[in-house]
Parts: structure tokens; sequence; C-alpha cells
């Protein structure tokens, strides 16, 4: 007996699958779709050891054995204290940053040429241990804005920094497993209605018509017309003033008179 279809969809921290997860219920709710939470710097290696058949992740990815799409782009914020002089700003650029300590976690997931500010004598594990040391007082997080509501707290906030790297965050699989499933997913990630050339349930062709109705009458017409001989023209009023011509042209012989 064949096993019942199943799709695992990976995520990283801060992307929210919600939306399209909404779409494939409603499109394929006979294959349940399983959300497989992975840290991003680990997303890679589940796609490649088969832990899942797709993946929301940020960019890079290793292109050498996974396919990946982009999907959008995030602003990039900086986590402050709520009293701290830049929560003042509706803006701050890379510059901004110069005099403040700005931690640097071990899951950082923007590329920088040259990091901001000044360093911390230590870099968190974590973004989340990153995001606690913000509220000690201890420095500033710059990370993608999802981060940043994710990791939410009263006693923060967070602007956007005009002038840093910012995140890609796109859908990746394994090169050599491009199944129906994964381009079912692709197809709702990509906007495809039901109806697109790639969808399951496409509505299917009309059968051709037959010529129109207007074609048919003109050959019952026809029919009609060979059947009773061609039809008078101009109804009972030609044919009886007709008739009463013909009978006017015969002229009967002269009585003789008596």
């Amino acid at each position: 007996m064949d096993a019942t279809p199943l799709f695992r969809l990976a995520y990283v921290p801060g992307v929210t699958p919600a939306k399209w997860m909404r779409v494939w219920n409603e499109r394929l709710p006979q294959v349940p779709l399983t959300l497989v939470p992975v840290a991003s710097a680990e997303a890679s290696q589940t796609l490649l050891g088969g832990g899942a058949d797709a993946g929301l992740v940020r960019f890079p990815v290793d292109r050498t054995s996974l396919s990946a799409i982009p999907l959008y782009t995030e602003v990039t914020v900086v986590v402050v204290p709520k009293d701290h002089l830049l929560a003042s700003a509706d803006e701050v650029t890379v510059g901004d940053l110069a005099d403040d300590i700005v931690l640097h976690p071990l899951d950082d997931t923007l590329e920088w040429e040259s990091r901001p500010g000044l360093p911390a004598l230590e870099r968190p594990a974590t973004t989340a241990d990153a995001v606690e040391l913000v509220a000690a007082g201890i420095g500033v997080l710059v990370v993608p804005q999802s981060l940043a509501r994710l990791h939410h707290r009263r006693d923060l906030t967070y602007r956007p920094v005009a002038d840093a790297p910012q995140s890609q965050v796109g859908l990746s699989w394994l090169q050599d497993r491009t199944t129906d499933l994964v381009e079912e997913f692709i197809g709702i990630v990509r906007g495809r209605t039901v109806n697109s050339s790639r969808g399951r349930t496409p509505t299917p062709a009309q059968p051709k018509q037959k010529r129109g109705t207007a074609d048919g009458a003109r050959r019952q017409a026809a029919a009609g017309n060979k059947a009773g001989g061609r039809p008078r023209t101009g109804g009972g009023g030609s044919g009886g003033s007709g008739g009463a011509r013909s009978g006017a042209g015969k002229r009967g012989k002269p009585r003789r008179r008596s």
C-alpha cells in the first residue's frame, strides 16, 4: 500500500510561511504540509541531507547542489533601547553607529565588508542572546527587520539603517529532487493561479463547438426551398393580382345580335 504523500518545508527564523501554507492547504488538502524550523546556518545542510523537500532560506545558498529562486529582500534595522539617542531618528546610517558597540552574533545573517561600530569583547552565540545584551545596555544590534520583530521587547525599538547590507530570502530545494510537489510550491510562492500551465488541476479544454446556428439555419432554409419550390415573393396578394391579369388576358367570342 502506497504511503500518503507528504511535503516538508523548512524555514529559517524571521520567515513566515503561513500565507503560502494556507494556499497549499486549499489546493492540495490531501497532501499534508509539515513545517521544519531550522537555523539559518543549517538550512542548506538540512536540504542536502534530505531533511526537507524545500526550504525558505536566507541567501546565499550552495548553488552546486541546490536550486533557488529569490522571493524578497528585507529592510535592515538597528535594535536599540528606547532611551537610546538613535531611537529619536526616523532612519540612521552605518556611520551613525560609529561610537556604539555593535554586537555580532555567531548566527548573523548579514554579510559585512566592514562591520560597523565598536566590536564587543565576545560574540553572542545567537541573535536572541544579542537582543538580551541590547536590553542590558551592552550594545546595539543590526539585523533584518523580521528578526527584530521576532525578538521584540517592550523596552527595545528599532530603526532602518539606510546603507547597511540587506538579507535576501528565497526558496531552495535539491536540484535532482525537483518533484511535482516542489513544482507545486514554486507555483504558489510565485503567485501562479490554480489553472496555470503548471497547476495540478487545470480547467479541462472545452470541446470545439460546431459551426454557428446561423449556418444551420441557412442549410435548413435551403432544404425547405428544394422541397417546396422557390417561394413566392409578395405573399398571397401578389399571387391574386397575377391571377386577375391572367384572366383578363383571355377574351370570349362576341355574342351575335338576334
